[in-house]
């Protein structure tokens, strides 16, 4: 028989223990207890009744989390599953049905009218690579398949709506193919270069961020700028109408990036592939050993990465319920 009580710090070296036997089955990064803290708890969006343990004879066999905030995207009507993770020897179909009913009723009580297993949730869990263990990236966008809760998670109604692939390229021996190199001396001809930014040089790159229409963007680009990192740029004549970037190196050797755009006035000259290619090359230059990302399994960006030499590692499920 399993209690399910909301968590305690007492229950912090049992929960990661938990998560580092069992969630790290599924690609998820295991935890040290800091570690553990710093995603879970120490964050603007904590909620102590939204993060639940289970506890059966043999202790701590279930954990639980979400989240909700009014600021975030969709948070006005949005409460965020994060994970629910139980040891097997202790799981069933009921015992994810009962955390998740937990989670909602939070929700409910919170004024939200959907749950969401969504990218746009703050708590950020790091995944290793598969074929690379030793490589990881920053944030799971949604759930795998293989996970029992994607499930449960169906069977209690939720809408499977859309998949994340996620990708991952070694940069040892990335190099920029030929009709990319065609495709921006046609681009050159027409007026437009890709280059590194140069704040003394171009203009319009506040304008451009703004016509993406991209919040996140507009702030976190602009950030990165200010403190000095390379950002790859296109630009017509000086004025800025496509970005890829900024280019940043973490500890471990991944290439961060925000994002690539162009602005929509300008799309249609072939700029976005080849800024996506200088950006790549423009990593490995500076070091970088891979790079990884996630992009809907729709989004005809796929053929860009699949071209760069992009392996797709791993699937991510997006699931919502109305309450």
């Amino acid at each position: 028989m399993m209690q399910i009580r909301l968590f305690s710090m007492e229950d912090l070296s049992a929960v990661v223990a938990l998560w580092n036997r069992e969630a790290t089955k599924y690609d998820y990064k295991p935890f040290t207890e800091q570690e553990f803290q710093d995603t879970f708890i120490n964050h603007a969006y904590f909620d102590a009744e939204c993060m639940w343990v289970g506890c059966n004879e043999q202790g701590i066999a279930g954990f639980a989390a979400g989240c909700s905030g009014d600021d975030l995207p969709l948070g006005d009507v949005a409460g965020y599953i994060t994970c629910v993770i139980i040891d097997p020897g202790a799981a069933s179909l009921e015992l994810y049905d009962a955390f998740v009913l937990r989670m909602e009723t939070r929700f409910r009580q919170l004024g939200k009218s959907q749950a969401e297993v969504l990218f746009f949730n703050p708590v950020k869990l790091k995944w290793t690579i598969p074929s690379a263990p030793q490589h990881e990236h920053n944030n799971a966008p949604g759930i795998s398949k293989d996970q029992p809760l994607y499930d449960a998670l169906i069977a209690r109604g939720y809408a499977d709506r859309a998949t994340q692939c996620g990708m991952y390229l070694r940069l040892g021996s990335f190099s920029v193919p030929e009709d990319i190199a065609v495709k921006e001396y046609k681009a050159n001809r027409k007026g437009y270069q890709v280059t590194h930014y140069a704040p003394a040089v171009h203009t319009g790159l506040e304008a451009m961020l703004a016509a993406l229409q991209n919040p996140q963007w507009e702030k976190d680009v602009a950030a990165h700028v200010k403190n000095g990192e390379p950002l790859v740029v296109a630009v017509h004549g000086s004025e800025v109408v496509g970005f890829a970037g900024p280019i940043m190196t973490e500890p471990d050797g991944r290439a961060f990036f925000c994002g690539i755009g162009v602005h929509p006035e300008y799309e249609g000259h072939g700029l976005g592939s080849v800024l996506f290619f200088r950006m790549v090359e423009t990593f490995q230059q500076a070091g970088c050993q891979y790079i990884s990302l996630f992009t809907g399994s729709n989004n005809p960006a796929l053929q860009i990465y699949h071209k760069a030499g992009f392996q797709n590692e791993k699937q991510f499920s997006i699931l919502r319920r109305e309450l």
